[in-house]
């Protein structure tokens, strides 16, 4: 059976300074790319509704 020695390494807390890079670095969301409508799936039971709702299209005879 092999073994295998390691070593324990403690951590240090982190200095202020390097805790707030981190957080400036996490902090701002991103922006979104554009300003485009995107599909939404809340929106699904609105769209159903009009499209029962909407107009039939005259019958020819």
């Amino acid at each position: 059976m092999l073994t295998f020695a390691t070593k324990t390494t403690s951590l240090t807390p982190a200095a202020p300074a390097e805790r707030d890079a981190v957080a400036d670095l996490m902090g701002p969301r991103e922006e979104p790319v554009s300003g485009a409508p995107v599909w939404a799936p809340e929106a699904a039971g609105l769209l159903l509704a009009l499209i029962l709702l909407s107009p039939k299209d005259p019958k020819e005879k």
